[in-house]
């Protein structure tokens, strides 16, 4: 039972975090066809803010790695994972929110382009905080 409980957790912190990614990647990818659609130019000052999002997928994945191996302390393991995946989930969403604004923005004023990055950076952050304190939970 233990162990079920171990691969639940790693399985929902990877879900949750691919979800969040998810969501954020089709809100600046809609965005950015827009943006594109009336100047095909600005692909470089909008590519960084669209892929943005995709990192706290990336960060479930590793931590779905790290944990794979301690799927046997079932419960333990589940509370170790929660850091990074709510707060991959809800960071991937609400980055993906920011960079569309920073999208639209870049499509408007061509000089503001990569100095719009540190608004949805900031919110990076917090995925970051989850991604260390559930590797330092697993180790």
């Amino acid at each position: 039972m233990d162990t079920f409980v171990g691969i639940i957790g790693v399985a929902v912190c990877v879900l949750l975090c691919g979800i969040g990614s998810a969501i954020g990647l089709y809100k600046t990818g809609s965005a950015a066809a827009g943006v594109l659609g009336e100047n095909p130019k600005k692909f470089g000052q909008v590519l960084v803010l669209v892929l943005l999002p995709a990192t706290q997928g990336i960060y479930g994945f590793i931590i779905g790695i790290i944990a794979s191996g301690n799927v046997a302390q079932g419960w333990e393991l589940f509370g170790q994972v929660l850091p990074m995946a709510i707060s991959g989930l809800i960071t991937g969403i609400l980055q993906g929110k920011s960079a569309v604004n920073c999208i639209y923005a870049a499509g408007k004023q061509e000089k503001l382009g990569m100095k719009l990055i540190i608004y949805p950076a900031m919110i990076e952050f917090y995925a970051i905080l989850g991604l260390i304190i559930s590797i330092m939970l697993i180790a």
